[in-house]
């Protein structure tokens, strides 16, 4: 960017020719004419401080800018262009609006080379730049949970040491081998798991006891025991190996693995006080209830299942939308229900016998079931029955898009997430070792000149590098970065 001392009226000397000063500046090739009065509307900005270049030293005016040209009176800076177009418009508009495009990170660093606060951004490109800065801290999060689960924590004593490493086998699949076989076998258990619960209610496979009531099939209750064996050893392994007990007892999928194998317990001490004990009705109704409790366990699937993970998380960001959709159902049934008793109740061989009564049928008409069980007879209540399904695909068809929309984008940033982190992995490897940092500081000098790597990489990368973490490892400061396209 330059800055041309020349006046459309006086000497740059005079106090009214420097608010009428014309500024030249060149932004990455593109040249543009300012004018002092109206970068005097913040002078606190680097473009301001351009006004007054003619009484300004040498070295100043070289602080200010990338280059001058004391013949044009151009200052030149080595910026982007596209992102000083945005720049500029603080002086016109009062405020910054950052174009779609430009890496709200990197426009960051461009207003603070402008000395232009945040506080001058545009609301909208505040919530995308929190968007982003958020990305980032979570990319940075899950380097660090890789390096982690891969080195460990080096102050850590021996007993933490061995914590952390079962903690890493048990919940981690993808810090090493044996966890990821642990992880498989896991998922075998629970599917084998549920189909003994499934395969065992056939009344073909089933065998009478000694009072003549069906039971499961020995075999089953055997394969039923080895799962049962394998989901307590599991849990316990990891509520052990836990670095926070209370965070993982109150964890809603550690709910679901605890209920998953208390029935069975709760039954064998039952079984175990003899069978006067289990002749009351009120304990055969509660084993009954405890072995129903066994289909829980099928949820234990989510957590080796990326995609239930996401589709719980999307489910979570759209409880608006189902909110919306229950209260369209809710509104739907109480109208059509009452509207169906009330066109119904003067027939002879109604089915409506109240409006209570009609809820069950508003809710399978508007959702289109049908099971026919109830239905109207009269001409006006066949027709309230055509608008209740009209208007109940209606009701659940609006919230279905913005469900779906958040499912994608959830997925998509997931997705996105994961290459970053792992990409970030890939680059603290290649410049771990000397020998590829050495290759890769040659191979920037012959790019970028002959400065050495570290300015050159703050220098020449000033709109991509972007510091995440900092390894001390070896007594040496190593800044590893993630790079915006």
């Amino acid at each position: 960017m330059t800055c041309a001392g020349q006046s459309r009226y006086a000497d740059c000397n005079g106090s009214e020719a420097s608010e009428e000063a014309e500024i030249v500046v060149n932004i990455g090739g593109v040249k543009q004419v300012l004018y002092g009065d109206v970068l005097n509307r913040f002078p606190e900005t680097r473009l301001a401080e351009l006004v007054d270049c003619s009484l300004k030293s040498p070295e100043e005016i070289s602080s200010l800018c990338d280059d001058y040209d004391p013949d044009t009176g151009e200052f030149y800076f080595d910026r982007d262009p596209e992102a000083f177009k945005c720049i500029v418009e603080l002086y016109y508009y009062g405020e910054v609006h950052m174009k779609r495009g430009i890496c709200p990170i990197c426009f960051m660093k461009e207003m603070d080379f402008w000395k232009i606060g945040a506080d001058f951004l545009d609301e909208c490109c505040k919530s995308h730049l929190k968007e982003v800065q958020e990305e980032l801290a979570e990319i940075a999060e899950r380097v660090r949970t890789i390096l982690v689960d891969r080195e460990g924590d080096p102050s850590a004593g021996g007993c933490q040491r061995f914590q952390a490493s079962l903690w890493r086998l048990m919940e981690k699949p993808e810090s090493s081998v044996p966890a990821h076989v642990i992880a498989i076998l896991s998922f075998i258990f629970i599917l084998v798991s549920s189909v003994v619960m499934c395969v065992g209610t056939i009344p073909e496979l089933q065998v009478e006891d000694s009072e003549g009531n069906l039971t499961e099939h020995p075999t089953l209750e055997v394969i039923e025991t080895v799962c049962i064996g394998w989901f307590t050893i599991e849990y316990l392994l990891r509520l052990i190996s836990s670095p926070n007990k209370i965070k993982f007892v109150l964890s809603f999928m550690n709910i679901i693995d605890f209920m998953a194998i208390m029935p069975f317990f709760v039954v064998l001490i039952l079984t175990s006080f003899g069978a006067g004990v289990m002749e009351l009705a009120n304990v055969q109704q509660a084993v009954q209830a405890l072995r129903i409790m066994r289909i829980a366990r099928i949820f234990k699937l989510a957590r080796h299942s990326s995609g239930l993970q996401t589709l719980t998380s999307a489910l979570k960001s759209s409880l608006k939308e189902l909110g919306l959709l229950l209260m369209y159902m809710g509104v739907g049934v109480f109208l059509f229900s009452a509207l169906g008793y009330t066109m119904e109740q003067n027939h002879p061989d109604t089915l409506f016998t109240s409006i209570p009564q009609s809820f069950w049928w508003a809710v399978i008409t508007m959702t289109t079931v049908g099971y026919g069980d109830v239905y109207p007879k009269t001409t006006l209540g066949r027709c309230n029955a055509a608008i209740s399904f009209l208007c109940g695909v209606i009701a659940i068809a609006l919230p279905i898009h913005p469900i779906i929309n958040n499912f994608v984008l959830f997925y998509n940033k997931q997705q996105v997430l994961e290459t970053a982190a792992k990409h970030e992995i890939e680059l603290m490897a290649l410049r771990s070792t000397e020998g590829e940092l050495r290759a890769a500081t040659e191979h920037h000098e012959h790019v970028c000149g002959t400065r050495v790597w570290d300015s050159s990489m703050s220098s020449c990368h000033s709109d991509t590098f972007l510091p995440l973490l900092k390894d001390t490892r070896g007594g040496s400061c190593v800044e590893y970065v993630f790079y915006c396209d």
